[in-house]
């Protein structure tokens, strides 16, 4: 079956574009917010290859649907899928790459250590099983889901993540949900112990109501992509008068402000959904622009308003 197959017209010239290949020079540092964004747009890692900047989650989709979910996504245009360990359905991912017609290197895979699988022999194994449930020759970035286990856990857990990725098993690492303590922790840890590895990617909860603007800074002056997980906060936000105005103002959903604002902001957003009307609305975001008073209005510096767990406060 083509791989246009059902779509619009409309939503395939605006969005359906191919990704390059996920090495170059050439590319947006992540520190760069770029002046124009499409479908194709990526940011060079430290690592040297490119992530997309925008992903596709599937954090709660059933396995027994995420291979199919995974598929429209990747017919609208996605070609980033951000999947964990603890998610339990990075094999349904898997296999929608294999059947999606796509060559495997147009499309970038995340995974996870899990925070109950912390530590260094606990990650390797945590990695092995990643590779055996995927059947994938690599993975493109494997995080750290939390900083949680206390800071032996943490840098063991680097430890088998760099290893992996001087073995060329993974192409990038990083973090998710680590406070700046943590990051200062594991920056000092990678300095001082030999092991190695750069920081390429930090996941975190980031929009408007949760800017975190302490971490970004400390990413932003070290290259380390930011990418934003519940970038349209669970639709908890849906009703707000900002939003209504913006939306009004650019014939835009709720939901397409909040993920353009992470875009301009320079985050990777990375939208979930299992509703294949929606998983295309939340792509269609690339032929419209919130100017500089759209952008000062969703600025709330002050605000602390997580929809999700927030591990970045832990101090174990």
């Amino acid at each position: 079956m083509p791989l246009l197959c059902g779509r619009s017209i409309r939503v395939q010239q605006v969005i359906l574009r191919t990704v390059a290949p996920f090495k170059t020079d050439k590319r947006t540092m992540a520190s760069q917010i770029p002046a124009k964004f499409d479908i194709k747009t990526a940011y060079r890692m430290n690592s040297g290859y490119e992530i997309p900047a925008l992903g596709y989650g599937v954090y709660q989709t059933p396995a027994a649907t995420c291979e199919e979910v995974t598929l429209d996504a990747f017919r609208v245009g996605y070609r980033h899928v951000d999947s964990a360990r603890a998610y339990r359905n990075e094999q349904p991912c898997a296999d929608a790459i294999r059947n999606s017609g796509l060559k495997r290197e147009e499309i970038f895979f995340t995974s996870k250590v899990p925070p109950k699988s912390m530590g260094y022999e606990a990650a390797k194994k945590s990695i092995e099983s990643s590779f055996f449930q995927t059947g994938l020759d690599y993975i493109d970035l494997y995080l750290i889901h939390s900083p949680y286990g206390g800071k032996e856990a943490r840098c063991g857990a680097w430890k088998a993540l760099a290893e992996a990725q001087k073995a060329g098993k993974i192409r990038s690492i990083g973090i998710s949900n680590y406070g700046v303590h943590h990051l200062d922790e594991l920056e000092e840890y990678i300095k001082t112990s030999g092991v190695g590895g750069t920081i390429d990617v930090g996941q975190w909860e980031i929009h408007p109501w949760l800017p975190r603007d302490d971490i970004v800074e400390w990413a932003r002056k070290r290259n380390v992509v930011v990418e934003a997980y519940c970038p349209i906060v669970r639709g908890q936000r849906a009703n707000e008068p900002v939003l209504k105005q913006l939306s009004e103002k650019h014939g835009k959903t709720w939901a397409q402000i909040l993920l353009r604002w992470s875009l301009q902001k320079g985050f990777v957003p990375l939208p979930k959904s299992v509703t294949p009307s929606r998983i295309e609305e939340n792509a269609a975001i690339y032929d419209f622009e919130l100017d500089e008073d759209d952008m000062k209005s969703l600025h709330f510096p002050s605000s602390y308003a997580p929809c999700s767990w927030d591990p970045t406060t832990s101090h174990d």
